[in-house]
């Protein structure tokens, strides 16, 4: 997903970047992964928090490479069983049928979809100008749209809405959650993680039994039976295990939390800048910018790093399978020990 980001700001950040030293994270010693590694013969342009758009036209989505081309100029944005949705730079809303590729629904909206989810022939869409919706397939309409506050600069992993019964939360770009019934749109409950004005929209959301899980780049919230709690840090990635949250910061760090967000265990690298990371199958993966794999027990207790070379294009883990530049890692042929 394209940064929406003020010229200046992105000048600012220009001129800093040029009077920095950087510093890297170096580990002693890293092993070859070349035994879990094959070519899929693809290159990520795009990515959304659900899957990633390949230079052909093809998606990576949480399954893996889908079957189906998504058309020029459309970037995936997410998929259900049944179909797949994609958008477009001029605020083209494109429905995909899984069984046969072809488009069912052209949605024609007012300003490019950040991010949108799709449950029961329900569409929920965050628009580039903190905008939401809710659109029904079986009658081509929408059910309700508002907008909320201004953006003036958002973090690229924008968080999907996600359907819970006939629940809808929508996360939007100003650092809040809009929670509704799909029955009664218009009475819809609003919770704050944050007040920032940039870089403030919603990167994860999800649930985990009754409780939701969601983040800013700079808070973490859960809210469920057990009450709200929230864990504030400098946050590059979230990842959920079971009953358990694996918090990745900028500073390299790696945190185990429980719901009520209590730290469990940590450990820190470092330096690193984390580009990717996964809890998958008692395992838990972080690959740093400079191609250190760090892969890690659950408990965090003990490590193993190594080495896949540079990131030199957007990367995206789908299931036990890292997507990097052109090929596959496969994690679950990567140990801790």
């Amino acid at each position: 997903m394209r940064t929406t980001i003020l010229p200046l700001l992105a000048a600012g950040a220009l001129l800093f970047s040029g009077c920095s030293s950087k510093q890297y994270f170096e580990p002693e010693n890293t092993y070859s992964a070349s035994m879990a590694e094959s070519g899929y013969g693809g290159t990520i342009i795009d990515i959304s928090r659900e899957g990633a758009t390949l230079s052909n036209g093809q998606y990576i989505g949480r399954n893996g490479i889908g079957k189906h081309v998504l058309g020029e100029g459309y970037r995936f944005l997410s998929e259900s069983s049944s179909y797949i949705l994609a958008g477009d730079d001029e605020g083209m809303l494109k429905v995909i049928d899984k069984s046969t590729g072809e488009t069912v629904r052209k949605i024609s909206l007012s300003m490019p979809v950040v991010a949108a989810s799709i449950k029961n022939g329900m569409i929920g869409y965050i628009l580039n100008n903190n905008a939401y919706g809710l659109y029904r397939i079986s009658d081509n309409r929408k059910i309700i749209e508002n907008r909320s506050e201004q953006t003036f600069a958002i973090d690229t992993r924008a968080a999907s809405p996600i359907f819970i019964d006939s629940l809808v939360v929508m996360p939007m770009l100003d650092g809040k959650l809009v929670i509704f019934d799909v029955r009664d749109p218009e009475n819809a409950k609003v919770v704050y993680l944050s007040s920032d004005k940039v870089f403030n929209n919603i990167v994860y959301l999800s649930r985990t039994g009754d409780t939701l899980v969601a983040a800013t780049p700079k808070k973490l919230l859960t809210l469920g039976s057990e009450g709200e709690f929230e864990y504030r840090a400098n946050i590059a990635e979230v990842n959920i295990a079971g009953n358990n949250i694996y918090l990745f910061t900028k500073e390299g760090e790696i945190i185990k939390l429980d719901i009520m967000l209590k730290e469990l265990a940590k450990q820190k690298f470092k330096f690193a800048q984390f580009s990717a990371a996964a809890a998958v199958d008692g395992k838990i993966y972080a690959l740093d910018k400079q191609g250190s794999l760090i892969v890690l027990d659950s408990g965090l207790t003990q490590y193993k790093i190594y080495d896949v070379g540079e990131v030199k294009s957007p990367v995206f883990i789908s299931g036990s399978k890292l997507y990097k530049d052109g090929t596959v890692i496969h994690l679950d042929k990567l140990g801790y020990q």
